[in-house]
């Protein structure tokens, strides 16, 4: 539901708003919230930050509409405004435009004017929002982060989901190229980019195509990260899928007599994710750490040529969704216990 604030000391407005919206209002598609100046509105914006799109007047007591756009700015970068009122002069245009209106309507308000106007602008606040998330979703952002970076985004709620720290279900999986450590010291630097590169593409296709995103890479081997339904299920089928590509790019290293396979760890649990790293050097890697993070990696380790392999408790997790045998009881670091894994097969 898109949410809505319109800003105006004219009190027969919002009547008329909710009469010409009744439809989207009654179906939940919009809600509308209401201030009869740019003081009350920042009130109304902190008690509800989630709010999309502000509809504005400009001649107000108290705070006018020009001034909101400017406190607007600094308070919430991401919500976008639109300046309607009856004065359409190009000075208070060109002065609201500077401000960071996203659009201006001129009163008598035209609605089926405002109606094109407010979607268009809401697919604007939309899609900004979902490109922030997706930038922390799949980890886009893997930069020197400091002070004077964010200030310069000028954006506040982006430092603050940058900054944030959660505690997370999903699944870790990594991937290492096999044998490619030794390979790689008898080729050029050149061949082996190359070739390291066009086996991570094909890997990366499979994970984002699967929906999960890359953590990193580490040397010749990757860590992903699955959220959401499914997770393990959509892992183990990209580990599948891996398996089963990568072995096909065998003409990548020219004459080189090299079959590329890999080794697989995965591991399902609960992770600390946030931004990990050091303050005094100003430099942050948005990741995920813990136990879970750890047995994947050491899983991994175990794992031999096109081999994935899983702890029990993801086995009885899947068994029901894919072929698996019992591999045995291994010792892992940091574990007292031993810990009984499994092979996936298909």
């Amino acid at each position: 539901m898109a949410k809505i604030l319109v800003v105006d000391d004219e009190a027969d407005l919002e009547v008329l708003i909710k009469q010409k919206f009744r439809k989207k209002i009654r179906q939940k598609e919009y809600e509308f919230l209401f201030a009869e100046n740019g003081k009350v509105a920042l009130q109304r914006i902190q008690d509800n930050p989630e709010v999309d799109i502000v509809l504005s007047d400009i001649n107000m007591p108290e705070m006018d509409g020009l001034t909101l756009l400017s406190e607007l700015h600094e308070l919430s970068p991401l919500i976008k405004s639109v300046i309607v009122s009856a004065y359409g002069d190009m000075d208070n245009i060109r002065t609201a435009m500077n401000r960071g209106a996203y659009d201006f309507i001129t009163k008598p308000i035209n609605f089926e004017d405002l109606t094109i106007t407010m979607e268009k602008t809401l697919n604007h606040a939309r899609h900004l929002k979902e490109t922030l998330q997706a930038i922390k979703e799949n980890n886009i952002l893997k930069m020197y982060v400091d002070e004077n970076v964010l200030n310069f985004m000028g954006n506040k709620e982006f430092e603050s989901t940058i900054m944030s720290n959660e505690t997370i279900e999903g699944t870790v999986m990594f991937i290492d190229i096999c044998g490619f450590t030794k390979i790689s010291e008898t080729i050029s630097a050149d061949q082996v980019v190359k070739m390291v590169n066009t086996y991570f593409d094909e890997m990366v296709k499979e994970i984002i195509e699967h929906k999960g995103y890359i953590d990193k890479f580490i040397g010749d081997a990757i860590m992903a990260v699955f959220k959401g339904e499914y997770h393990l299920d959509r892992a183990i089928d990209v580990a599948l899928a891996v398996c089963d590509k990568i072995t096909t790019l065998t003409d990548v290293g020219g004459d080189l007599d090299f079959v590329p396979r890999v080794s697989i760890g995965i591991k399902s649990g609960e992770m600390v994710c946030g931004n990990i790293g050091s303050a005094s050097l100003k430099r942050l890697d948005y990741t995920v750490i813990g136990d879970t993070v750890n047995t994947a990696a050491r899983l991994q380790d175990f794992a031999g040529e096109n081999q994935i392999i899983i702890s029990e408790d993801c086995y009885h997790k899947v068994k029901e969704s894919f072929k698996c045998a019992k591999v045995g009881s291994i010792k892992l670091k940091n574990k007292t216990a031993p810990v009984t894994i499994y092979e996936v097969l298909e």
